[in-house]
Protein backbone atom coordinates (compact mmCIF):
# COMPACT_ATOMS: atom_id res chain seq x y z
CA UNK A 1 0.00 0.00 0.00
CA UNK A 2 1.67 3.57 -1.06
CA UNK A 3 1.45 6.80 1.36
CA UNK A 4 -1.79 8.29 -0.97
CA UNK A 5 -3.42 4.72 -0.06
CA UNK A 6 -2.44 5.00 3.71
CA UNK A 7 -3.61 8.43 3.79
CA UNK A 8 -6.84 7.31 2.76
CA UNK A 9 -7.35 4.21 4.17
CA UNK A 10 -6.74 6.59 7.61
CA UNK A 11 -9.39 9.12 6.84
CA UNK A 12 -11.64 6.73 5.25
CA UNK A 13 -11.71 4.81 9.06
CA UNK A 14 -11.86 7.74 10.47
CA UNK A 15 -15.51 9.09 8.93
CA UNK A 16 -16.73 5.45 8.90
CA UNK A 17 -16.14 5.22 12.55
CA UNK A 18 -18.63 8.24 12.50
CA UNK A 19 -21.34 6.95 10.63
CA UNK A 20 -21.17 3.46 11.44
CA UNK A 21 -19.35 2.58 15.00
CA UNK A 22 -19.48 -1.19 13.79
CA UNK A 23 -17.67 -1.34 10.21
CA UNK A 24 -15.43 -3.95 9.82
CA UNK A 25 -12.16 -5.08 7.75
CA UNK A 26 -14.09 -6.67 5.32
CA UNK A 27 -16.13 -3.67 4.51
CA UNK A 28 -13.29 -1.14 4.37
CA UNK A 29 -11.63 -3.62 1.56
CA UNK A 30 -14.86 -4.33 -0.46
CA UNK A 31 -14.73 0.28 -0.49
CA UNK A 32 -11.16 -0.06 -1.82
CA UNK A 33 -12.62 -2.74 -4.36
CA UNK A 34 -15.19 -0.98 -5.39
CA UNK A 35 -12.74 2.34 -6.19
CA UNK A 36 -10.29 0.38 -7.86
CA UNK A 37 -13.11 -1.03 -9.97
CA UNK A 38 -14.49 2.17 -11.20
CA UNK A 39 -11.39 3.72 -12.11
CA UNK A 40 -10.99 1.03 -14.07
CA UNK A 41 -14.08 0.98 -15.32
CA UNK A 42 -14.64 4.26 -16.28
CA UNK A 43 -11.72 4.22 -18.60
CA UNK A 44 -14.09 2.97 -20.61
CA UNK A 45 -17.22 3.65 -20.05
CA UNK A 46 -18.70 7.26 -18.94
CA UNK A 47 -19.78 5.71 -15.40
CA UNK A 48 -18.32 9.42 -13.49
CA UNK A 49 -17.30 12.42 -13.81
CA UNK A 50 -15.71 12.00 -10.52
CA UNK A 51 -12.67 10.04 -11.51
CA UNK A 52 -9.83 11.34 -8.71
CA UNK A 53 -9.22 8.45 -5.79
CA UNK A 54 -9.29 11.51 -2.93
CA UNK A 55 -12.58 12.60 -4.58
CA UNK A 56 -14.54 9.16 -5.13
CA UNK A 57 -13.75 8.85 -1.49
CA UNK A 58 -15.34 12.31 -0.47
CA UNK A 59 -18.05 13.02 -3.02
CA UNK A 60 -19.30 9.08 -3.79
CA UNK A 61 -18.36 7.12 -0.46
CA UNK A 62 -19.07 10.18 1.93
CA UNK A 63 -21.70 11.64 0.25
CA UNK A 64 -23.68 8.17 0.21
CA UNK A 65 -23.27 6.92 3.93
CA UNK A 66 -24.29 10.52 5.11
CA UNK A 67 -27.52 9.04 4.80
CA UNK A 68 -27.41 7.21 7.69
CA UNK A 69 -27.32 10.00 10.28
CA UNK A 70 -30.79 10.54 8.74
CA UNK A 71 -32.18 7.13 8.21
CA UNK A 72 -30.86 4.25 9.60
CA UNK A 73 -32.83 1.01 10.76
CA UNK A 74 -31.40 -2.82 11.38
CA UNK A 75 -33.17 -4.19 8.00
CA UNK A 76 -34.52 -2.13 5.15
CA UNK A 77 -35.69 -2.68 2.08
CA UNK A 78 -34.36 0.65 -0.12
CA UNK A 79 -34.51 1.56 -3.54
CA UNK A 80 -32.06 3.97 -5.32
CA UNK A 81 -33.76 5.61 -8.05
CA UNK A 82 -31.19 6.76 -10.83
CA UNK A 83 -28.36 4.81 -9.33
CA UNK A 84 -25.67 5.53 -11.90
CA UNK A 85 -22.48 3.45 -10.81
CA UNK A 86 -24.02 2.64 -7.72
CA UNK A 87 -24.49 5.87 -5.25
CA UNK A 88 -25.80 5.77 -2.59
CA UNK A 89 -27.66 2.33 -2.82
CA UNK A 90 -24.23 0.17 -2.99
CA UNK A 91 -22.04 1.82 -0.37
CA UNK A 92 -25.45 1.81 1.94
CA UNK A 93 -25.48 -1.63 1.18
CA UNK A 94 -21.99 -2.61 2.44
CA UNK A 95 -22.22 -0.85 5.32
CA UNK A 96 -25.82 -2.42 6.26
CA UNK A 97 -25.81 -6.47 5.00
CA UNK A 98 -29.04 -6.51 5.92
CA UNK A 99 -30.93 -4.44 3.67
CA UNK A 100 -32.43 -5.59 0.57
CA UNK A 101 -31.61 -2.81 -1.91
CA UNK A 102 -32.75 -2.47 -5.49
CA UNK A 103 -30.73 -0.51 -7.42
CA UNK A 104 -32.65 1.07 -10.85
CA UNK A 105 -30.82 2.55 -13.69
CA UNK A 106 -31.98 3.28 -16.92
CA UNK A 107 -28.63 2.92 -19.25
CA UNK A 108 -27.57 -0.48 -19.83
CA UNK A 109 -23.40 0.24 -19.36
CA UNK A 110 -23.95 1.34 -15.79
CA UNK A 111 -26.17 -1.80 -15.21
CA UNK A 112 -23.63 -3.74 -16.32
CA UNK A 113 -21.39 -2.05 -14.12
CA UNK A 114 -23.86 -2.41 -11.31
CA UNK A 115 -23.89 -6.13 -11.63
CA UNK A 116 -20.39 -6.56 -12.18
CA UNK A 117 -19.76 -5.08 -8.95
CA UNK A 118 -22.68 -6.91 -6.88
CA UNK A 119 -21.25 -10.12 -7.68
CA UNK A 120 -17.54 -9.12 -7.02
CA UNK A 121 -18.53 -7.91 -4.19
CA UNK A 122 -20.44 -10.91 -3.17
CA UNK A 123 -23.50 -8.95 -2.13
CA UNK A 124 -26.65 -10.95 -1.35
CA UNK A 125 -30.00 -9.37 -1.51
CA UNK A 126 -29.35 -6.71 -3.88
CA UNK A 127 -30.21 -6.35 -7.57
CA UNK A 128 -29.50 -3.76 -10.29
CA UNK A 129 -32.67 -3.39 -12.73
CA UNK A 130 -32.59 -1.53 -15.78
CA UNK A 131 -35.30 0.50 -16.40
CA UNK A 132 -37.41 3.98 -15.74
CA UNK A 133 -38.93 4.99 -12.56
CA UNK A 134 -42.18 5.99 -14.40
CA UNK A 135 -42.45 2.43 -15.63
CA UNK A 136 -41.84 0.15 -12.71
CA UNK A 137 -43.58 2.79 -10.25
CA UNK A 138 -46.46 1.43 -11.87
CA UNK A 139 -46.16 -2.55 -11.35
CA UNK A 140 -47.65 -3.89 -8.28
CA UNK A 141 -44.50 -5.66 -7.07
CA UNK A 142 -42.93 -2.65 -6.78
CA UNK A 143 -45.71 0.23 -5.81
CA UNK A 144 -45.75 1.17 -2.04
CA UNK A 145 -42.91 -1.59 -1.79
CA UNK A 146 -40.01 0.20 0.08
CA UNK A 147 -39.37 1.32 3.71
CA UNK A 148 -36.87 3.94 2.13
CA UNK A 149 -36.50 5.84 -1.50
CA UNK A 150 -33.67 7.57 -2.52
CA UNK A 151 -32.51 9.65 -5.66
CA UNK A 152 -29.12 11.87 -6.03
CA UNK A 153 -28.64 13.95 -8.79
CA UNK A 154 -31.57 12.91 -10.48
CA UNK A 155 -33.90 15.79 -10.94
CA UNK A 156 -35.48 18.76 -9.15
CA UNK A 157 -37.15 18.41 -6.34
CA UNK A 158 -41.16 18.03 -8.08
CA UNK A 159 -39.64 15.45 -9.95
CA UNK A 160 -37.60 13.32 -7.45
CA UNK A 161 -40.85 13.60 -5.47
CA UNK A 162 -43.05 12.34 -8.42
CA UNK A 163 -40.53 9.56 -9.20
CA UNK A 164 -39.97 8.82 -5.58
CA UNK A 165 -43.21 8.86 -3.67
CA UNK A 166 -45.39 5.76 -5.91
CA UNK A 167 -42.54 3.45 -4.51
CA UNK A 168 -42.59 4.43 -0.88
CA UNK A 169 -44.53 2.51 1.62
CA UNK A 170 -47.06 4.46 3.98
CA UNK A 171 -44.79 5.54 6.81
CA UNK A 172 -41.48 5.03 4.71
CA UNK A 173 -39.08 7.91 4.00
CA UNK A 174 -37.66 9.35 0.94
CA UNK A 175 -34.21 10.94 1.40
CA UNK A 176 -32.69 13.57 -1.21
CA UNK A 177 -29.00 14.84 -1.13
CA UNK A 178 -29.38 18.35 -2.46
CA UNK A 179 -26.87 21.45 -2.15
CA UNK A 180 -27.52 24.78 -3.04
CA UNK A 181 -30.09 27.38 -2.81
CA UNK A 182 -33.02 25.81 -2.36
CA UNK A 183 -35.68 28.22 -1.26
CA UNK A 184 -37.54 28.07 -4.39
CA UNK A 185 -37.27 24.72 -5.16
CA UNK A 186 -37.87 23.38 -1.25
CA UNK A 187 -41.48 25.27 -1.68
CA UNK A 188 -41.94 23.06 -4.95
CA UNK A 189 -41.38 20.19 -3.76
CA UNK A 190 -43.48 20.60 -0.46
CA UNK A 191 -46.64 21.53 -3.16
CA UNK A 192 -45.95 18.51 -5.16
CA UNK A 193 -45.36 16.28 -2.18
CA UNK A 194 -49.13 17.12 -0.47
CA UNK A 195 -50.07 16.10 -3.43
CA UNK A 196 -48.29 12.36 -3.74
CA UNK A 197 -49.47 12.07 0.29
CA UNK A 198 -46.02 13.31 1.57
CA UNK A 199 -44.77 15.26 4.10
CA UNK A 200 -41.34 17.45 4.85
CA UNK A 201 -40.02 15.82 7.68
CA UNK A 202 -36.53 16.82 8.02
CA UNK A 203 -33.82 19.18 6.31
CA UNK A 204 -30.27 18.45 7.99
CA UNK A 205 -26.75 19.58 7.10
CA UNK A 206 -24.23 17.36 5.86
CA UNK A 207 -21.12 17.76 8.66
CA UNK A 208 -18.55 15.94 7.11
CA UNK A 209 -14.71 15.83 5.82
CA UNK A 210 -14.72 17.50 2.33
CA UNK A 211 -18.48 18.07 1.78
CA UNK A 212 -18.91 21.61 3.74
CA UNK A 213 -20.14 22.69 0.43
CA UNK A 214 -23.72 23.45 1.43
CA UNK A 215 -24.92 19.83 1.27
CA UNK A 216 -28.27 18.94 2.48
CA UNK A 217 -30.34 15.71 3.22
CA UNK A 218 -34.06 16.47 2.66
CA UNK A 219 -36.34 13.70 4.53
CA UNK A 220 -39.90 13.16 3.58
CA UNK A 221 -42.49 11.12 5.10
CA UNK A 222 -45.05 8.89 3.09
CA UNK A 223 -48.15 9.58 5.02
CA UNK A 224 -50.48 8.32 2.71
CA UNK A 225 -50.66 6.31 -0.90
CA UNK A 226 -49.42 8.01 -3.81
CA UNK A 227 -52.74 8.87 -6.35
CA UNK A 228 -52.87 6.06 -8.74
CA UNK A 229 -52.26 8.61 -11.59
CA UNK A 230 -48.41 9.41 -10.18
CA UNK A 231 -45.92 9.07 -11.81
CA UNK A 232 -46.78 10.82 -15.43
CA UNK A 233 -44.40 9.99 -18.18
CA UNK A 234 -41.14 12.09 -17.64
CA UNK A 235 -42.12 14.28 -20.49
CA UNK A 236 -45.11 15.26 -18.60
CA UNK A 237 -43.23 15.91 -15.31
CA UNK A 238 -40.57 17.78 -17.15
CA UNK A 239 -43.02 19.98 -18.67
CA UNK A 240 -45.39 20.55 -15.95
CA UNK A 241 -43.73 19.37 -12.56
CA UNK A 242 -45.82 19.58 -9.67
CA UNK A 243 -45.70 22.44 -7.81
CA UNK A 244 -45.20 24.90 -9.88
CA UNK A 245 -47.25 27.99 -10.91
Amino acid sequence: MDMQQEDDLSIFVQVFRKLAPEVNEQQVEQFFLYRRELVEWNRRFNLTAITDTGDILVKHFFDSLSLLSVYDREEARVLDIGAGAGFPGLPLRIVRPHWRVVLLEATGKKVTFLRHMIELLRLNGVEAIQGRAEELAHERAYRGAFDMVTARAVAALPVLLEYAAPFCRVGGRMVFPKKGDLVGELAQGNAAARRLGAVLKDDVAVRLPGLADGRRLLVYEQVRPCPQQYPRSGSVMAKKPLGGA
